[in-house]
């Protein structure tokens, strides 16, 4: 009975001390990050059966648990890395959106100064001073393009160095969570008993691993934990981490993506599938805002660069000759696949600004059937796709699509495909063509003037020049009102054109040229039309430059037929300034609500493992106690086992 006793007691005082022992861990690290609230689980000793029944041999502790719930742990990760997503999206967005939206240092400012040169060009078309500062402004759009895109390429830059440090921290927990699994394992199959210290290390690598990328878990039967990202790629798979890599996408060198390594090649992860953590917040930044932000730009540059050339192209200078091109810029960008066998080759040109979109697009050969060589084009922005087919013993073909003419030839092997940019690099290419200030086209290459010996009040007005084929003209164009008929009739014009039935004030139009007759003509009354000889004071074709800034030049959905363009090309950057502002708006808000969210995950966490110091500090004076009656029940077992000892025989 007393060895019973001194047992029991024993026991109570092993048990107490656990707890005391738990109680000061969990108070030591009542700080530290990812600790998890221990107890210990006791439980009775099996009794001993008498004949007066089954008497208790005291307590024993069968082990220290953590107290731990997954789900809510779960929760909080997902919090975690959804937040960590919008931190580097909110970062990235607010910064490319206070590029963009400066007042003073934006595009906005730069455009309204190059056209108010062009006006003064207009006001004065002789005055070669104020031809000199349209050419110094027009200087100041095109550094303006540069640098904004020179800018965004920067950003650009520092996302991939943020998806390759990224990356290389994903392995780092990787590599210890994997190191983990192996050293708890062997723990706890040497003891039988959890290693509680070392798996809440485990947990708080794989909620560090959730701040950088989008991870879930699965955990094995030995206690292991698998760790998979993306649309299911392991990073983790027990003892064994597998690295991702970052490597440079095959269609386009300038980008990194995330991939692994299977043998000797690289297989890339699809860039939708990378969710979560500022890994995911980078590439979907960069994929979501950052491209189509440049090609918005650069479409904007090569759009107003085609108009310019193209209005320009219709005019005269101060030296009688037609008018050259204002500015030059870069076609589109056609980038090979380097996994490419086969030896077609595909070209791109812009064949109609106003309809060009701010996607870019994966062309595809699909393989040859019925003769045919089959594509297949797919804009990048929604995923639209259109087929292209052309006779293979055509040897080429070519077709139309959003403003873009695209020529391809034979010889693609299957699989082979094309990443085609067709605004990427417009806004880092515009650049002005002109130097001498005598050569803007300010006059129109046609003069219009009426017979002085006309009885009637008909008058002409300046030429519109819609194509310079025709031009110059080789001589006086006569326009010849005959009454009877209502019409004019012509002569002179290479190729013959006429007779046109009259209508005060209705266009006349050409070879390339329209005019307008109003009044009243009388009969036989002539009207001509010839090289402009003395056209240094003459701004029709400055005129029409300076209403470019107004006129809608973009925007033109190529299809539907007979759709126009929409906007100008300040209403197409005001519209980009402004999504971009809206998203930056959006994700701050999300971003703020976001945060929220972690904190009631967090509180939600901590109410189960955190330690609560008012609670530890009960515990220490229940184990106290708990020892100290365990002690006393000691003292009373060696009083009794004294009192035996001192009994005479």
């Amino acid at each position: 009975m007393g060895s019973s006793i001194y047992s029991i007691g024993t026991s109570g005082m092993n048990a107490a001390m656990a707890g005391l022992v738990t109680t000061g861990q969990n108070i030591a690290n009542a700080s530290t990050p990812g600790y998890s609230r221990q107890e210990i689980v006791q439980a009775a000793n099996l009794p001993q059966a008498t004949g007066s029944g089954f008497l208790g041999q005291g307590v024993s502790v069968i082990t220290v648990k953590r107290i731990y719930s997954d789900v809510i742990a779960n929760q909080l990760t997902v919090a975690q890395a959804q937040g960590s997503h919008l931190d580097a999206y909110n970062a990235q967005i607010t910064q490319l959106d206070n590029m963009l939206g400066d007042p003073t240092a934006g595009l906005t400012p730069a455009l309204q100064n190059f056209f108010t040169g062009v006006a003064a060009v207009a006001a004065t078309p002789a005055d070669v001073t104020s031809r000199q500062a349209m050419l110094s402004s027009a200087n100041s759009l095109t550094a303006t393009f540069q640098r904004l895109d020179q800018q965004i390429e920067q950003m650009r830059s520092g996302v991939n160095a943020g998806i390759s440090n990224g990356i290389s921290s994903i392995n780092g927990y990787a590599q210890q969570i994997a190191g983990l699994n192996k050293t708890i394992l062997a723990t706890e199959s040497s003891t039988g008993q959890p290693a509680n210290d070392l798996r809440d290390q485990r947990d708080s690598l794989v909620a560090s691993l959730n701040q950088q990328i989008g991870a879930s878990v699965v955990k094995e039967s030995n206690g292991s934990y698998d760790v998979f990202v993306g649309n299911g790629q392991p990073i983790v798979l027990g003892n064994q981490a597998i690295n991702l890599v970052a490597a440079r996408s095959p269609q386009d060198p300038q980008r990194l993506e995330v991939g692994y390594q299977s043998g000797a090649s690289t297989v890339l992860l699809p860039e939708s599938g990378i969710q979560g953590g500022s890994l995911g917040g980078l590439i979907s930044f960069r994929s979501n805002s950052l491209d189509p932000a440049q090609n918005a730009l650069g479409r904007i540059a090569i759009t107003v660069a085609q108009k310019f050339n193209a209005q320009s192209a219709l005019g005269q200078d101060l030296n009688g000759a037609l008018g050259k091109p204002l500015f030059t810029v870069a076609g589109p960008t056609v980038l090979q696949s380097s996994g490419n066998s086969g030896s077609a080759s595909v070209t791109a040109a812009v064949q109609n600004a106003g309809a060009l979109t701010t996607s870019d697009y994966r062309l595809q050969y699909m393989g040859a059937s019925g003769g045919n060589e089959n594509y297949q084009l797919t804009r990048v922005s929604d995923g639209t796709t259109t087929a292209i087919s052309f006779p293979t013993a055509a040897g080429s073909g070519s077709v139309n699509v959003d403003g873009i003419a695209l020529n391809l030839t034979t010889g693609a092997a299957t699989n082979d495909s094309w990443l085609i940019e067709p605004t990427r690099t417009g806004a880092s290419s515009i650049a002005v063509a002109l130097t001498d200030p005598a050569a803007i086209a300010a006059a129109s290459p046609v003069g219009t003037s009426a017979a002085l010996s006309n009885a009637g009040s008909g008058t002409i007005s300046a030429a519109s020049v819609t194509s310079v084929a025709n031009l110059p003209l080789p001589g006086t164009v006569t326009l010849t009102y005959d009454a009877a008929a209502n019409q004019f009739t012509v002569s002179g014009a290479v190729p013959a054109a006429g007779p046109f039935s009259y209508t005060a004030g209705s266009p006349i139009s050409f070879n390339g040229i329209s005019i307008a007759i109003s009044g009243t003509p009388a009969n036989g009354d002539q009207f001509t039309l010839g090289p402009n000889t003395n056209g240094t004071s003459d701004n029709s074709n400055a005129l029409a430059l300076a209403a470019l800034q107004t006129a809608n030049t973009m925007g033109q959905d190529a299809s539907v037929a007979g759709s126009q363009p929409t906007t100008s090309f300040g209403g197409a950057y005001t519209q980009l300034v402004t999504q971009v502002a809206n998203i930056a708006q959006q994700t701050g808000v999300m971003d703020t609500a976001q945060q929220n969210v972690i904190a009631q995950a967090t509180h939600a966490q901590q109410s189960v493992s955190g330690v609560n110091l008012d609670e530890e500090a009960a515990n220490l004076l229940r184990y106290q106690q708990a020892y100290q009656a365990a002690g006393k029940m000691m003292q009373i077992a060696n009083t009794l086992f004294q009192a035996v000892l001192a009994l005479e025989p």
